[in-house]
């Protein structure tokens, strides 16, 4: 495991990554402009939005000694490079000068700490290939994910709620129906937008219809008989994506629980806010990304400080401990869930309901 920097060596690093930023999109254009002459006139600034997610993932590595978040992200953004024509070769690069401008602007043995998590990253990334890439953690898809798919990508929103009512009249269950085909759907365009399959607006649509076809399943579910029971959902400060913790509080709504889905990016305090006002027993975050772990810890960190001993249970989950299981050990919460059905098994332990 590699060394990590003290809440000194951490300020230091992100009080100077908008320079580092700044730094190293001004030497990539110093030095090779001209090869992203062809690549519009937003490519100064998807450069600089690159760069700025090296850093997110670079924070885990110097947070907590796990290189692989990153390696991910690396492997991960060398295949959209490639598949929209741009030098993946820059990657390293990049690496390399980040390293040099750390070295130069932050104290002796932080820098050295930072340099050693860069370069680290880029000798594990020119050795490994896109096999090595960690597989996302999904369930086996059903034969109508196929179809659901086709349905979503083409905007026939009649045809994928025509799959949906075909299962559920084949007595197969919301939960698994959204395991088993949802999610597995979603996880085949997410990796087709990566290789330039398909768009951004067609990724955008077939997640707008997959959240319709569950708010209509849900309606027509059968009610559930209430455990009295309260349980919290919200994505943590800073993750965007919602769907799965969606399907999260499908799952408890069907096995009773009452449910509050505060959705995509809560701030902190809002969440805090929101416990101390319903009195919830269970609150359930979600994470994305490596670099939200800090931000589920903080909130967990604020639960203690604002109620003590009477402060909710609270149960994590998402993409970022599904793949990284050894996060979901460092943030303080009682349980973890790898999915909808998982959550839901796990909380009714903590309550023995």
């Amino acid at each position: 495991m590699l060394k990590t920097l003290d809440e000194e060596g951490l300020r230091q690093f992100v009080g100077l990554q908008s320079d580092a930023v700044s730094a190293v999109t001004k030497r990539f254009y110093a030095t090779q402009g001209s090869l992203y002459d062809g690549f519009g006139a937003r490519d100064r600034e998807a450069c600089r939005e690159d760069l700025a997610f090296h850093l997110e993932f670079l924070r885990p590595v110097l947070e907590f000694g796990l290189l692989q978040p990153m390696l991910d992200y690396l492997c991960w953004l060398k295949d959209v490079l490639s598949a929209r024509g741009i030098p993946t070769e820059h990657l390293s690069q990049s690496l390399d000068w980040l390293a040099e401008f750390f070295v130069e602007h932050m104290e002796t043995s932080n820098g050295a700490i930072v340099v050693e998590a860069l370069l680290a990253a880029r000798t594990s990334f020119q050795k490994i290939s896109d096999s090595s890439l960690m597989p996302l953690t999904s369930h086996e898809p059903w034969p109508e994910t196929m179809e659901f798919e086709a349905a979503l990508l083409s905007g026939n929103r009649s045809q994928a709620h025509a799959v949906l009512r075909r299962c559920i009249a084949q007595r197969r269950s919301l939960i698994d129906f959204e395991l088993h085909v949802i999610q597995s759907a979603l996880y085949n365009i997410g990796q087709k937008w990566q290789t330039n399959q398909v768009s951004v607006a067609q990724e955008h649509m077939a997640t707008a219809i997959a959240q319709s076809v569950m708010t209509v399943a849900l309606q027509n579910a059968h009610p559930p008989v209430s455990i009295d029971q309260r349980v919290l959902l919200a994505c943590v400060e800073g993750n965007n994506h919602s769907l799965g913790l969606q399907m999260v509080a499908d799952a408890f709504l069907i096995a009773g629980w009452e449910v509050q889905f505060l959705g995509a990016d809560v701030p902190t305090t809002s969440l805090i806010r929101q416990t101390a006002e319903w009195k919830p027993d269970l609150i359930g975050l979600s994470v994305s990304f490596p670099q939200q772990v800090r931000v589920a810890k903080a909130v967990i960190v604020q639960l203690d400080e604002h109620f003590g001993r009477s402060r909710p249970a609270v149960i994590i989950g998402g993409l970022a401990f599904n793949r990284f299981r050894r996060l979901s050990g460092v943030v303080g919460a009682d349980a973890f869930g790898v999915d909808s059905r998982a959550a839901v098994e796990n909380a009714n332990r903590i309550f023995n309901t």
